[in-house]
């Protein structure tokens, strides 16, 4: 009788997950990081190739703004790099608690509460709020971190048609939420949530409304507010609100705000928020310039808003198949997900950077290719989109 050797018993460990990779690769749906040796622009060098970038969530071109960058080298000469703990150890600084009072009246609301970063948010609420027994209903395609936020909670999660108010509506009247919660623009189909319907979908029921606005803020609404702002909502209507740091304000982290009683409750229950480092000081104060400029430079918005007029006017007299959208994201749907891995790696042979994204981020079907805009980006960088999409499909 052979006995398996040490050596065969470890690689026996290892196949499924060889096997589980191959058949990735052999789906088209194995993923592949590309390094950047340049700071977030319309124009980077990928891996050592210079290209047009058109998919990064940098809507306003904050990430790489002087008066940013020369804010967080200021505040790193004071605070140092990192934060040293927890929140609620010694890593709250001064500036944390400045950026939290800004972002509370930007969002008119009560207060807000840092978070390190937006999954973390998302779960810090949901599991501090939900528990079993708990009826939860998402939108089918809001955020992974919403939909894991959920599942972890031990609530019933049920997940409603995309947009769809009346089957929310349905599963609200068979049994009674404690919670709904949407995106407010999705991240990969770029469309809005109609939120007005589901605040009032919500207030008839007694069910919190939480809407993830990561890729709304800043982009939308008078003064960049969001989406809150773009229907005219106000803290009632919408009782909880997150919002992501690294997309419209081009640093790094998120925030939840609402009232007093939910944010002194996820002080002291929330779990990814206690344990867990606090973002560095001079992260915090890089954002609070970001904040400022978001407000008062309405023009990045303005000509965003043009670029993606003249995209889309273009993608139509080409007969390119977008998905319906007025946001900076521009979902250009391919289907197959070997076809949107080619088409991607020939715009990058011709000096364009445009990730395809694949299931399970996307359901079955419907690979795409996500196109974003940026506020940096010129007129004449989305001909150049356009006439190479033109040539290749």
């Amino acid at each position: 009788m052979n006995t398996p050797s040490r050596y065969q018993k470890t690689m026996d460990k290892w196949q499924p997950l060889t096997a589980a990779l191959d058949d990735r690769r052999r789906q088209a749906l194995y993923r592949q990081r590309k390094i950047s040796d340049s700071a977030s622009s319309p124009e980077m060098v990928i891996s050592g190739q210079p290209c047009l970038c058109f998919c990064s969530n940098d809507y306003l071109g904050l990430a790489n703004h002087p008066a940013v960058i020369k804010t967080f080298k200021k505040a790193s000469d004071h605070y140092g790099v990192g934060s040293g703990a927890a929140h609620l150890i010694n890593g709250h600084s001064r500036a944390h608690h400045a950026l939290e009072e800004e972002l509370a009246e930007f969002t008119g609301r009560e207060r807000a509460l840092l978070f390190s970063t937006g999954y973390m948010a998302n779960l810090g609420v949901i599991n501090t709020l939900c528990r079993a027994g708990d009826h939860l209903y998402q939108d089918r395609l809001n955020h992974a971190s919403l939909l894991d936020a959920g599942q972890l909670s031990g609530a019933r999660q049920q997940r409603y048609a995309h947009l769809n108010n009346e089957n929310l509506s349905a599963k609200c009247t068979k049994n009674t939420p404690k919670m709904v919660v949407t995106d407010a623009v999705f991240s990969m189909d770029g469309d809005i949530a109609p939120l007005p319907a589901l605040s009032k979908i919500a207030q008839q029921h007694g069910a919190w409304l939480m809407v993830d606005d990561a890729h709304g803020l800043g982009v939308l609404g008078r003064n960049g507010a969001g989406t809150l702002a773009h229907f005219g909502l106000d803290a009632e209507q919408v009782p909880i609100l997150m919002g992501t740091l690294g997309k419209g304000f081009g640093t790094f982290g998120a925030f939840v705000a609402g009232d007093e009683r939910l944010i002194e409750t996820l002080i002291q229950q929330a779990r990814s928020y206690i344990y867990t480092t606090a973002m560095p000081a001079a992260i915090a104060e890089a954002t609070r310039c970001s904040l400022a400029i978001l407000q008062t430079e309405s023009w990045r918005r303005e000509k965003l808003q043009q670029l993606i007029s003249h995209f889309k006017s273009g993608a139509a007299q080409l007969g390119l198949p977008l998905l319906p959208s007025d946001t900076p994201i521009q979902p250009l749907l391919i289907g197959d997900s070997a076809k949107a891995n080619t088409i991607s790696q020939q715009l990058l042979a011709r000096g364009i950077l445009v990730t395809a994204i694949r299931p399970p981020t996307v359901p079955a079907g419907s690979a795409r290719l996500r196109i974003t805009l940026s506020a940096n980006h010129t007129e004449q960088q989305v001909e150049q989109l356009l006439m190479t999409l033109g040539a290749l499909l």
